[in-house]
């Protein structure tokens, strides 16, 4: 019963990171796809391909997820609250990806496993949860809008005696890089959650112990994962990342990526923060289009986006709070 329990929160895991990368593809692609740097379905393979590169590069956020946010019982019991966190993250992507909404497939594991630990009466590592979730959570966006608003400012001002046009062509070609580097920091970022609760679901079940290295074939099934769901795309966010806050030119596109990119790395490498993705391309975005004017950011959109940040984290773990609940009555 208890291998069952393991091998199947295992593969709720690995459906959760499906949903994250169809969830999160407008991430690394919108602005690429919006701008006409790249087609859809290239800029989708593209994304794939580089978050199953990035998945490979570290396991330092794995190890945040896996052994920092809580600690569950070992057995079934510990099992259950872990398969509970994951349909509270699941779900949640399910209900914003619906509406269009770029809100954090991160977040919603993180408040998932929180909301189910607290409802079993679990251990949750407040420390952990603040040092490594809320506030990078807060810096992060605040970074990218900041990064993004210097490096389109340092554009223009490198380039304000250029021809438009060839200018223009240029950026389309460094938007693929550039594109490519934020798909990249989104397999370093989020492919990594998903190893994080499959080592916590290992760990639970006394398959590994707490220091173990993440094994190969985790890394392995969790990039795949995320990279087949980034593949099959998810337009309704793409549309809202591209279109919906401002209208992006390829210097515009080829900024926010770069900025984006840059946070990142930086937090996955040195902070050893599992933020969101989401967070920070859509707050780069928003910087970009600020220096242009404020009023060329649609900030009714971007409210909707920040509402939807805000309810992320309780509104997962109340789900995974309900569904511990479920599953406990079914399974123990």
């Amino acid at each position: 019963m208890e291998f069952a329990l393991v091998v199947g929160v295992i593969l709720i895991a690995l459906v959760f990171d499906y949903t994250n990368g169809f969830h999160d593809a407008a991430n690394a692609i919108a602005t690429s796809v919006s701008t006409r740097a790249l087609t859809p379905r290239a800029a989708l393979f593209m994304a794939a391909a580089m978050n199953f590169v990035g998945a490979h590069i570290s396991t330092e956020v794995a190890r945040t997820v896996g052994t920092g946010i809580i600690e569950p019982p070992s057995g079934t019991h510990g099992l259950v609250v872990v398969g509970a966190g994951l349909i509270g993250a699941i779900v949640w992507n399910f209900v914003t990806w619906y509406f269009g909404l770029p809100s954090s497939s991160s977040h919603g594991l993180i408040g998932g496993l929180v909301g189910s630990a607290l409802a079993a009466s679990s251990v949750v590592q407040w420390n952990g949860v603040v040092q490594k979730v809320l506030i990078p959570m807060i810096l992060s966006p605040l970074i990218g809008f900041l990064l993004g608003a210097l490096i389109m400012i340092a554009i223009l001002w490198i380039f304000r005696r250029a021809n438009p046009h060839k200018a223009g062509r240029g950026f389309r070609y460094a938007q693929t890089v550039s594109a490519a580097a934020m798909a990249l920091g989104h397999g370093l970022q989020d492919a990594q959650k998903t190893m994080g609760v499959i080592f916590l679901a290992l760990y639970t079940g006394g398959y590994v112990a707490e220091h173990d290295p993440i094994p190969q074939w985790v890394i392995l099934a969790a990039a795949a994962a995320i990279s087949l769901g980034t593949y099959s795309g998810g337009w309704r966010i793409m549309r809202t990342l591209g279109r919906r806050i401002i209208h992006l030119s390829p210097a515009q596109g080829f900024a926010a990526e770069s900025a984006a990119s840059l946070v990142l790395y930086t937090m996955a490498i040195a902070a050893k923060a599992p933020i969101s993705t989401t967070h920070t391309i859509t707050s780069a975005i928003m910087g970009v289009g600020a220096t242009k004017r404020l009023s060329a950011v649609r900030w009714g959109v971007a409210g909707n986006i920040v509402t939807a940040w805000v309810l992320t984290i309780p509104a997962a773990a109340l789900v995974a709070a309900l569904s511990y609940y479920l599953l406990h009555w079914v399974v123990e």
